[in-house]
């Protein structure tokens, strides 16, 4: 890979990000000391905002690879700031993730920035550019889940280790999901340029509807059990069990309680 020049404006880090990493921090602590009246609402904030952030470097991962593979354009664009208004659509990129988390506890991959494909030479470049983003997400659970697959949770108070197995299983669907090779998903990007021009011509077309096809799988019961049975599955190979993602997200949803999970150590 190359280096390329960047103005130091282009790669700036944005106050918008600054500002939700404050949040993650601020009421992860709130979380770790109970300080706060409601511990759903900090828990919400706190993997909300985490959620966020994570969305963010996703984003940047993609355009950063890029920038190292020739697309000097990335810069110009705002990608490298990890401001998110700047990642391709807020709606697409923000907005619906964090609702489908609050309404289904799936990590919604967000809309991809523009890459200029065609300053980019070189199949190996072209994968690891879609392969950058969830790449991400899988480090992002690899520590989330630390404290458990360390056996390190001595100390850790309840609702923070349920806000990070919670967190965790975010990451976990984020990145299964995107790495499914589906057209116009990562995972699709990893092997599309390995992929004969005709067979790339044929499937171009479904790129626009290759997520809201794997919604509609998953609406189907049968689809949606083997989902998350292999959800589970990673995350009980993490460290993490069942019981603690299903109470981390019904902590998360403060509105509404679980007895269950209230009497949960």
């Amino acid at each position: 890979m190359t280096t390329v020049p960047v103005r130091r404006s282009e790669r700036r880090i944005s106050p918008v990000f600054l500002g939700i990493v404050a949040v993650t921090a601020v009421t992860g602590w709130a979380t770790w000391t109970g300080f706060a009246e409601q511990p759903g609402v900090a828990v919400f904030l706190f993997v909300t905002a985490a959620w966020i952030v994570s969305l963010c470097l996703h984003e940047y991962a993609h355009a950063r690879t890029a920038l190292h593979s020739g697309d000097i354009s990335v810069g110009a664009k705002g990608y490298l700031t990890l401001n998110p208004a700047k990642y391709t659509h807020a709606l697409l990129s923000i907005v619906l993730p964090v609702l489908f988390v609050i309404m289904g506890g799936i990590g919604l991959p967000g809309g991809a920035v523009f890459i200029e494909r065609g300053r980019i030479r070189g199949r190996w470049r072209h994968s690891l550019i879609s392969a950058a983003g969830p790449l991400t997400n899988v480090l992002f659970a690899v520590v989330c889940t630390a404290p458990f697959w360390l056996d390190a949770l001595d100390g850790v108070p309840r609702d923070f280790r349920l806000a990070l197995a919670f967190l965790a299983l975010l990451q976990v669907t984020a990145a299964i999901l995107n790495f499914l090779p589906v057209p116009g998903l990562d995972g699709y990007g990893v092997v599309e340029p390995w992929l004969s021009h005709s067979v790339r011509r044929q499937l171009e077309p479904f790129a626009q509807f290759g997520l809201l096809f794997v919604f509609a799988l998953l609406w189907i019961p049968a689809l949606n059990g083997v989902f998350f049975d292999a959800i589970d599955a990673v995350l009980r190979w993490l460290g993490i069990s069942d019981f603690d993602s299903y109470c981390g997200f019904e902590l998360y949803r403060f509105w509404q309680t679980d007895e269950l999970c209230s009497m949960a150590p």
